[in-house]
């Protein structure tokens, strides 16, 4: 199975990567590695054989077969990894929206009074943020994860329990802060990471997103902004006094740093990883 999935993956070539700035070989032979990881029932064995090593027998927890189709979807659909396996590898390893969590931890690290109360993340997806952040608040403070998706709101459950934070993470099902009436003016912060993409630009996005996500994650309206101004406008009312706000977008600090000034937010610092930036605003 090795050879042969390794060959389709190097018949890819660059094919890929011109296209849509998609995966290379490089990338895909390190996934194949990650498909027979999770397919061996014991690991241990993976770390003493190689990529192409036919001379180890090993156990399978799924058939030769099933293994085929899986890599034959990854290459020929597009499909992504983690939809192939069922997980991702999610903050260490990918340095876009993970670093959210990590300022929230410099944030609270240098505020003692945020350690304590209520989060919000709004937009919640698989529950990552909402987990995140609340590990790394030990015993202290709860958040309460937004989703409009009941699908999404599903899968961030079953995180939720994974992790064994059901009594302090609350999921409630709705658009935004609609949710959130009851904590108006309480939130110690604000986390999201919205739709930010102009809906011009779904079409030309990378295969394994724009073909496999939704499309409410992804679209932020004509100037990818829909979203963005509606959290802006509403994160004044809803964070107490020092309350913080953090969310992801592209090059939003010129519009945004006066926006919300006026919002009577401050801005505070902006992080920048490749060409995302999660923006800091504190009230």
């Amino acid at each position: 199975m090795a050879y042969w999935a390794k060959n389709l993956a190097s018949s890819v070539g660059t094919t890929f990567l011109d296209s849509d700035d998609g995966p290379d070989l490089g990338i895909l032979c390190r996934e194949l590695k990650w498909l027979m990881e999770d397919a061996i029932e014991d690991h241990s064995v993976f770390f003493q054989m190689g990529i192409e090593d036919n001379q180890t027998n090993v156990r399978l927890r799924a058939g030769i077969e099933e293994l085929y189709n899986l890599w034959k979807q990854r290459i020929e659909e597009r499909r992504p990894f983690q939809y192939l396996v069922g997980s991702k590898h999610w903050r260490d390893l990918v340095p876009e929206t993970e670093l959210i969590v990590d300022l929230v931890a410099d944030v609270v690290s240098n505020n003692e009074g945020l350690r304590e109360g209520l989060r919000a993340d709004l937009g919640t997806g698989t529950g990552a943020l909402a987990i995140g952040i609340r590990r790394i608040l030990g015993s202290r403070g709860r958040v309460i994860a937004t989703d409009l998706s009941p699908v999404a709101l599903s899968v961030a459950a079953f995180n939720v329990q994974k992790y064994g934070l059901q009594d302090v993470i609350e999921l409630r099902q709705g658009s935004w802060f609609k949710p959130l009436k009851d904590v108006e003016g309480k939130l110690a912060g604000i986390v999201s990471n919205p739709p930010y993409i102009p809906s011009d630009n779904i079409p030309g996005l990378q295969a394994e997103v724009g073909r496999h996500e939704p499309r409410l994650a992804l679209d932020g309206g004509l100037n990818g902004m829909d979203d963005l101004l509606h959290l802006c406008n509403g994160a004044a009312l809803m964070l107490r006094p020092g309350g913080f706000f953090i969310f992801e977008g592209f090059s939003l600090k010129i519009l945004f740093g006066s926006f919300l000034y006026f919002m009577g937010i401050r801005v505070f610092i902006i992080g920048y990883v490749r060409n995302v930036k999660s923006q800091f605003f504190a009230k």
